[in-house]
């Protein structure tokens, strides 16, 4: 009787190990890594630094482009509002060989100083940025989507950032507009977001810049991998130049929400899958005795949250194993039981989603499905080189 005893105490004991372990797991990404990195000195200022009597640098203004007929004209007027030195300033649409009229509507705006570079072939985002950074003039480039909107003060702000030599990219920050016109997207989880991002930039620079609108120095931009998103490359082309990207609350980019929410999905898997090809294609950025506080981050925000529907299902399922052995772990099994019943009616009933103890857990559990789904395709051999912009 002792052994079998025994035995049935020692597996109550290892599968509570792995009740805290999955615990810890699930909640280290979102809670415990920020918690941890808030120990970290602040080695980066991330302020702008006033230009005082310095000339402005000059500026390449790359705006990516593909079939883009229908909102090219509207991204050419918004960035010829911008207030800059008309002598420091060229602006270049990079077309990823659209087939629309995308090119030739641009070329009805070279007399106001707007140039078209076309890549030689369709091999994605990446690539038409690299052809405009072939021909850029500009010590400062910087990228943006046509779906962005940028204020007429938003480059003179980003270039004071630059002022310090430590800074070697920079960040906007997103604002989503509905499509009624009024500024959407305040809700916790984005807020979150941001607040995660600001606390990143002030340790050691953040690890994914906003890819819709973002600067860089030209010579941080000579490695351009067009494998890997260019957000991404950047910030870690800075940390191998020991130079860090910040985020700049003055830099804002605006731009609509995806109309639909089956194309936001896609969004994401994109965005995934594109995200787990660049740390296959770059594991030194994963290597902390190399890449320091900048691979930290890499594991706590990107690599961890890869991960956290796994860690999620695992602590579902040893929740649930636990359950008849004492009240703490049916009350832990019963609250996610409730967490996914709230996701569900979320699911099936839309209206409910307006409601915010509905709304935070069907997004939460959307991004990890998303997540899932990708991380499944990416093992199965799914790659992603051409873009297709969002329809917004």
């Amino acid at each position: 009787m002792v052994i079998p005893t025994l035995n049935l105490v020692m597996r109550s004991f290892d599968m509570e190990i792995i009740f805290a372990v999955l615990f810890l797991l699930s909640i280290y990404s979102y809670f415990l890594y920020p918690i941890i990195l808030k120990f970290f000195p602040n080695r980066v200022i991330g302020k702008a630094v006033s230009n005082g009597g310095n000339k402005l640098p000059r500026l390449t203004f790359i705006i990516t482009a593909y079939n883009e007929e229908d909102r090219i004209r509207e991204k050419i007027e918004n960035s010829l509002s911008i207030k800059y030195d008309e002598d420091l300033i060229e602006i270049i649409v990079a077309s990823d060989c659209s087939t629309d009229s995308t090119d030739s509507i641009v070329k009805e705006y070279s007399d106001r100083g707007i140039s078209l570079v076309r890549a030689d072939d369709r091999k994605g985002k990446e690539y038409a940025q690299l052809c405009a950074i072939k021909k850029a003039q500009g010590d400062i480039l910087v990228f943006s989507d046509v779906a962005t909107q940028v204020k007429p003060e938003s480059l003179q702000n980003l270039t004071k950032y630059f002022n310090d030599s430590s800074v070697g990219a920079i960040s906007s920050e997103d604002v989503f507009i509905s499509q009624d016109g009024s500024i959407a997207g305040e809700g916790a989880y984005v807020k979150y977001e941001m607040w995660l991002r600001r606390l990143e930039s002030n340790k050691g620079g953040l690890v994914g810049l906003s890819g819709s609108f973002f600067a860089a120095r030209k010579e941080i931009c000579e490695a351009w991998d067009i494998g890997v998103p260019s957000d991404f490359n950047t910030a870690l082309n800075c940390a191998k130049a020991g130079k860090v990207a910040v985020s700049c609350s003055d830099v804002v980019g605006y731009y609509q929400d995806v109309k639909n929410p089956a194309l936001e999905y896609r969004r994401k898997n994109r965005t995934i899958i594109r995200g787990i090809t660049a740390l296959a294609k770059h594991p030194e950025a994963l290597n902390p005795f190399k890449m320091g506080l900048f691979s930290f981050q890499i594991w706590g925000h990107k690599i961890m949250r890869w991960a956290e529907p796994w860690f999620m299902i695992g602590f579902l399922f040893i929740s649930f194993a636990l359950a008849n052995d004492h009240i703490f772990y049916a009350s832990i099994f019963w609250m996610q039981i409730i967490f996914y019943s709230l996701v569900l009616i979320g699911f099936f009933i839309a209206a409910s989603r307006e409601y915010i103890f509905i709304k935070l857990p069907f997004f939460f559990v959307q991004v990890n499905i998303a997540i899932a789904h990708s991380t499944i395709q990416y093992i199965l051999g799914k790659r992603i080189t051409v873009w297709q912009p969002s329809k917004r």
